[in-house]
């Protein structure tokens, strides 16, 4: 495949590089380092410095290749932040992945491939939440996310896509050529991996009267590199078969903020110390992929389905970036 991919030098997307030319790929990253790290981008990868909503510079890229299909990724993604300042969400989330879609259509390049959230669901009284639920934003960058979706489902005979709603995403690349670099980490398992290498002191757990078995909020974990393994597969399903569907990424169980701390904690003796705050506005109580559509539709099967797996790489890839001083 010949892959154009927005936000290569991100968290997810640079994993999503490496997973496309270690299967042999081609991939041209557009990315405009606001938020992403150049570090993070392979040498042997073509790289433009441009923003997704500059139209002249996005055609003359697809003009000059073949591609088979977008992935699109950039995008701001702090819930407190989007909270905060909307409209900085609504342009770029939303106004800014609508221009890119246009451009693509009009230069033929129709097969597109979706970074959304699973904070659309919002709120939900369901043991874990399906594709098909009604969607129940509780906050900007929910919303901004939905609304580009909205775009895609309400254009449907002029694209074919693949939505893909992430649940909660942690872990590294298993060589650490890639992982999550911050310097505001909102993540709780890159917090976490701070405290353990001693960056920071200690995490702030933003409620403890949730309706859980121990009163902190709930969420399902995936690991980077069977996310970047899903938007292979998803691809090569929709060059294939031409058909536009949304899947859950998730691992399909939750685990509480304390369960995720006292795993840590029993790899790390008891070096993760935590304090309780007031829940933050957006928050949701729990949150769990139902998984049986994806596995279904593109035969996935997870590598790296362990919360310990997921919280050691973490770690081994804060100490790498302790030692560069990243």
């Amino acid at each position: 495949m010949n892959i154009l991919l927005t936000g290569g030098a991100g968290y997810i997307g640079s994993n999503v590089v490496l997973a496309l030319l270690d299967s042999g790929h081609k991939v041209h990253v557009i990315d405009n380092l606001s938020t992403g790290n150049e570090s993070l981008i392979p040498k042997n990868v073509k790289f433009s410095i441009c923003d997704i909503e500059d139209t002249v510079a996005v055609s003359n890229i697809i003009k000059n290749d073949n591609f088979d299909a977008i992935m699109h990724f950039a995008g701001y993604i702090q819930v407190e932040e989007s909270v905060n300042n909307p409209e900085k969400y609504f342009t770029n989330n939303t106004k800014n992945s609508i221009s890119l879609f246009e451009t693509c259509r009009d230069f033929g390049l129709k097969n597109i491939i979706f970074s959304s959230t699973a904070s659309a669901y919002g709120i939900s009284t369901n043991a874990s939440v399906n594709e098909g639920d009604q969607l129940n934003p509780q906050n900007p960058y929910a919303e901004s996310k939905v609304q580009a979706e909205n775009f895609l489902i309400n254009n449907q005979t002029d694209f074919n896509f693949i939505i893909l709603r992430y649940f909660n995403v942690a872990g590294a690349d298993y060589n650490l050529r890639s992982g999550q670099i911050s310097n505001k980490s909102t993540h709780l398992i890159k917090i976490l991996s701070e405290v353990i290498i001693k960056k920071r002191k200690n995490i702030n757990i933003f409620g403890n009267d949730y309706n859980t078995h121990d009163g902190t909020a709930i969420r399902d974990y995936i690991h980077v590199s069977d996310l970047a393994d899903i938007h292979l597969k998803t691809a090569e399903y929709l060059i294939k078969n031409q058909k536009s569907n949304i899947f859950n990424c998730g691992y399909g169980k939750g685990f509480s903020v304390l369960d995720v701390i006292n795993t840590a904690n029993n790899i790390y003796k008891d070096t993760v110390k935590f304090n309780f705050s007031s829940r933050r506005k957006g928050d949701v109580e729990k949150l769990i992929a139902n998984v049986n559509k994806i596995t279904k539709f593109i035969k996935w099967k997870p590598k790296f389905d362990d919360l310990e797996v997921i919280i050691r790489s973490s770690v081994e890839w804060e100490k790498k970036l302790s030692e560069k001083n990243l």
